[in-house]
């Protein structure tokens, strides 16, 4: 009787060549091994730097000499070197222009959602700068604001004095805006595309229930786009702060390495690491950017289903009264009949 019992369940024991072979085991083997590849290279290539650079942060050492541990003392100096502390400021300007682009790509996508005669045209217009590398445009823009050329000579068309113009580039009350300028031109093309297939994707039943209540093409927009195209805005402002907080090209290329107060936190932070080789204080500050990164994203966040929340209550208190009226006049017309 044991004999038979051994015998039956050495016959129920798990054969790997067999499980393998079947059809259940080939799929469980791409299954897993479609996500061991890339987690693989994931770990090697983005989490095991990161913590190397974080390890880095809290040392004074170039790229291979350690030279002495340090503790946060990298993390001060972020915010006590003023040439630290004034290229992080300086990504406000590039904050703004981001407001000013999503702005205008939000303004146009709606113009061309609701339909313009030639828009594929303008709209490809619009894009084609995004398709540009960006250190081609550095060079475009370089030649653009220089003195008496392009742009000195269209003011000059419509009517302006070369003398009364400023150096667009030199003068450093406004080459920071001229700067910002070239990100807007060129990102703004990207986020309007975006905007307009989010804007597609609304169900046009809503605009025409709008119409017919005579809604305006304001309220349209206020009450039925803009809530529905939200994880669109919210995208496109986290991409848009992101990318002013890294902004490189621009005073890279164009100002020959961020010179006459133009250089980004990232230039600063290319310039102490290669230039300087204090690769320490490099780390320390590429960790204090990500930590701003992310506030920004979850006040962003906050704020919109702030902003949201309130309008989906609204919208619901006007459907709440839209009900009523609708079961008064059905009570009134009960009652006649």
């Amino acid at each position: 009787m044991a004999a038979t019992t051994a015998a039956k369940d050495s016959g129920k024991s798990f054969n790997l060549k067999k499980w393998a072979r079947s059809r259940s085991g080939q799929q469980a083997i791409i299954i897993v091994t479609f996500s061991l590849i890339p987690l693989l290279l994931l770990l090697v290539f983005t989490y095991y730097p990161f913590v190397e650079m974080f390890k880095f942060s809290f040392y004074d050492r170039d790229y291979i000499k350690v030279r002495s541990f340090v503790g946060f003392q990298n993390y001060a100096d972020v915010f006590k070197r003023d040439d630290c502390f004034r290229a992080l400021w300086l990504s406000l300007y590039y904050m703004g222009g981001a407001i000013v682009q999503l702005a205008l790509a939000l303004y146009l996508a709606t113009i061309f959602s609701f339909g313009v005669k030639g828009g594929n045209f303008f709209k490809g217009c619009m894009f084609f700068p995004y398709l540009i590398n960006g250190i081609a445009i550095g060079f475009i823009f370089k030649f653009f604001y220089t003195r008496g050329f392009v742009f000195d000579t269209v003011l000059q068309w419509i009517g302006f004095d070369l003398e009364n113009l400023p150096y667009w580039l030199r003068d450093t009350r406004i080459n920071n805006v001229s700067l910002v300028g070239t990100s807007v031109w060129k990102y703004f093309g990207q986020n309007m595309v975006l905007f307009i297939g989010a804007m597609m994707s609304v169900d046009a039943s809503l605009y025409e229930a709008a119409d017919l209540d005579g809604a305006n093409k304001w309220q349209q927009f206020k009450y039925i786009m803009l809530p529905s195209i939200k994880t669109i805005v919210m995208l496109n402002l986290i991409m848009s702060i992101t990318g002013s907080l890294s902004a490189f090209e621009p005073p890279f290329v164009i100002m020959s390495g961020g010179a006459n107060g133009t250089a980004t936190y990232f230039v600063k932070m290319h310039e102490i690491a290669h230039t300087s080789r204090k690769v320490g204080l490099a780390s320390a500050m590429a960790i204090v950017l990500l930590l701003i990164i992310f506030a920004a994203t979850i006040l962003q966040q906050l704020f919109f289903k702030y902003v949201f929340k309130n309008a989906e209550d609204e919208d619901k208190s006007a459907a709440e009264k839209r009900e009523k009226k609708l079961a008064k006049l059905r009570a009134k017309e009960g009652g006649r009949s």
